[in-house]
């Protein structure tokens, strides 16, 4: 009897054997530094502010009133079927408070920080832990580089 009449169900390709991969592939993010996306639709809105909650950086919101803020996005609620209802949580860059900011309060926005974690994602972590196992080295951590 097959896994398949035994009741179990593959959920990988038939060419991709996960149990024979080192190491799985990881995500591709987009270079967003110095992005200024056009937030002229509530499409437009919604995107920006799903990749500003994606981004490793600081980036700067111009609300409607005409105020900027920069700093960095830790959460949103995108559920709601109206922009009023949707929100980014945002901690500013010189202050410890946490603002919640209404998408439909967004005039403009601007990915003005450096993204930490560019060019430090693990598949660059992993080719370095590779060639490093090829040269012979022993003892090879899994330790965080620096970010800056």
């Amino acid at each position: 009897m097959t896994g398949k009449e035994a009741g179990h169900i593959d959920q990988h390709p038939p060419h991709v054997n996960p149990d024979a991969l080192e190491v799985a592939p990881g995500t591709q993010h987009e270079n967003l530094e110095g992005w200024i996306p056009s937030v002229s639709s509530e499409s437009e809105v919604r995107d920006a502010l799903e990749k500003a909650f994606d981004y490793r950086g600081d980036l700067t919101i111009t609300l409607k009133s005409g105020r900027k803020i920069e700093g960095y996005v830790f959460d949103r609620k995108i559920k709601g079927p109206s922009l009023a209802e949707c929100f980014v949580r945002m901690m500013p860059k010189d202050t410890g408070e946490k603002l919640s900011i209404p998408f439909s309060d967004v005039a403009a926005l601007a990915f003005t920080g450096r993204d930490t974690a560019a060019g430090k994602s693990f598949a660059a972590w992993v080719k370095k832990y590779n060639e490093k196992k090829a040269a012979g080295e022993k003892n090879i951590g899994i330790d965080a580089e620096p970010l800056d």
